[in-house]
């Protein structure tokens, strides 16, 4: 390994070798009193000696060396901070094993605070103490690691890098905390569920599988949290939530990526309507606290998630924003498929009017909308847990909340009916066995709990990395997972990311 060292890399192991001879061992005793933030915010005494001290720690960023002083930069959690280290301040020793630092290293300060002739505050060091070495140079341009494919597959070198990524997983830890009061400031309880399954159900998606050794069993990664949050609606926790990772063997995309953070609640007594109206006010609150109001950038569009949204069938937007001729019929299969002919769109199930429909919303319609909208009333055939309309067996009391060109939330009425609900399973079983891969099983010990009753139930799921794009501008789905799926080292060329 040290033959593919850097020459810059060996001098620096060469210096932790040194240290290691004067007993430098990475030195954990360094008690903290201050961030960057608290020592930048504090008051400046005129009297040094009664100046309160402040001890500090973080990644060294910048040096600036003027011979028997020095100017340094910092970093921790909270930002940066200048620091000003003097020969006659700190002694002969410390100076000259502060003059051996370099970028990278991460090091502990105490001191004083002042402010220079440009009116920056800055800590005068007293004491300056190594804590770790840093053995690899941070990039050449500490001010921007650009290169896309090394940000995301280096993240720990973006984080130190750009601050405005620091800001965007700061802004996801807020996002998901705020999804947390909410909910159980309205007596939902959080609670987990297996990621090994059986049967992977819930959703249209190809699971993972995995071998479980101990019972010799082959298992699935979960593709979605439903099925047993709504188990627990049946057991009585009538109000409960799950925010955890969910799996899907599919493509990477802008939108996409296998695993993902998803929010599923489910609500006994409630509607789909009622999910709409939860939906407004914990998107728009959320906005705020994160951005202080309701209304963002996304790429170059302004979107305004303040309520209410507009709601619209399915079957009308493609009137509405599809631009389809109203003297056509959406509700007949004839009439859908006259409207892909004009489009230009092919349907790969054609007998099929629900799916046809979906396909064809699907190429006229998402890519339009950007401010959030409620689609509703999605057909039978594609939505095989939500309830029947009770005026139109067509169709399902459910709806999918649409914002920039994206879903965002699913969530319907909970099919209830036990009898009803075996047969759509058998349906799906059926395709599956056709060689549908997204199909889903016949889950039987759900079918059993619903046979015990499950009270009428709204329920929605919400994808957490896309509410997060949305609430930080970020225009990819990388943009906003710490570490986002990629391939083998060497294939990193090709990404394998589609639209």
């Amino acid at each position: 390994m040290a033959g593919e060292r850097s020459e810059q890399e060996l001098v620096r192991i060469a210096k932790l070798h040194e240290l290691r001879e004067q007993g430098f061992a990475f030195p954990n005793d360094m008690k903290i009193t201050a961030t960057t933030a608290d020592v930048i915010a504090s008051e400046v005494c005129e009297d040094s000696e009664k100046a309160p001290r402040l001890t500090t720690a973080g990644r060294l960023v910048q040096i600036r060396d003027m011979g028997k002083a020095m100017f340094m930069h910092i970093l921790d959690r909270k930002g940066k901070l200048q620091l000003y280290v003097k020969k006659d301040f700190v002694g002969d020793e410390c100076f000259a094993q502060v003059k051996k630092f370099d970028i990278g290293d991460i090091i502990g300060i105490t001191g004083y605070v002042f402010v220079t002739k440009t009116g920056e505050k800055t800590l005068v060091a007293e004491d300056v103490k190594l804590l770790t070495k840093s053995m690899i140079p941070l990039p050449e341009k500490f001010h921007g690691l650009t290169d896309v494919e090394s940000r995301y597959r280096y993240r720990y070198l973006d984080l130190i890098s750009n601050p405005e990524v620091r800001e965007t997983f700061i802004k996801r830890a807020k996002i998901i905390n705020g999804i947390r009061n909410f909910l159980n400031n309205r007596d939902y309880i959080e609670v987990e569920t297996p990621v090994l399954n059986k049967i992977a159900g819930g959703a249209d998606a190809r699971p993972f599988t995995t071998h479980y050794n101990a019972l010799h069993a082959d298992m699935n990664l979960r593709i979605s949290l439903e099925l047993p949050l709504k188990k627990l609606i049946v057991g009585g926790l009538e109000r409960v939530y799950e925010l955890g990772r969910v799996f899907r063997n599919e493509g990477l995309s802008k939108k996409h990526n296998p695993e993902f953070t998803s929010i599923e609640f489910y609500q006994a007594y409630a509607t789909f309507e009622d999910m709409m109206e939860l939906t407004e006010e914990l998107v728009g609150s959320l906005c705020e606290q994160v951005n202080g109001t309701k209304k963002v950038m996304y790429r170059d569009k302004e979107i305004d998630f303040s309520a209410p949204w507009p709601r619209i069938s399915m079957v009308e937007s493609l009137y509405v924003y599809g631009d389809v001729s109203r003297e056509i019929d959406l509700n007949t299969l004839e009439g859908v498929h006259e409207a892909a002919k004009q489009n230009n769109v092919e349907l790969p199930e054609p007998n099929d009017w629900g799916r046809c429909v979906n396909e064809l919303w699907g190429e006229i319609v998402e890519h339009k909308i950007t401010n959030p909208v409620f689609i509703t009333h999605h057909p039978f055939s594609i939505s095989p847990l939500a309830r029947k309309n009770m005026k139109n067996p067509n169709i399902t009391d459910r709806f999918e909340v649409i914002v920039a060109g994206m879903e965002l939330a699913n969530a319907f009425s909970e099919l209830n009916d036990a009898e009803d609900q075996r047969s759509r399973f058998e349906a799906q079983a059926e395709r599956k066995r056709n060689g549908d891969e997204e199909a889903q099983d016949i889950e039987e010990d759900f079918l059993r709990a619903l046979e015990y009753g499950m009270p009428p139930t709204g329920g929605e799921g919400i994808g957490i990395d896309r509410l997060v794009m949305l609430l930080t501008n970020s225009p990819t789905i990388r943009d906003v997972l710490l570490f986002p799926q990629l391939k083998p080292l060497g294939e990193e060329n090709n990404s394998g990311e589609a639209e």
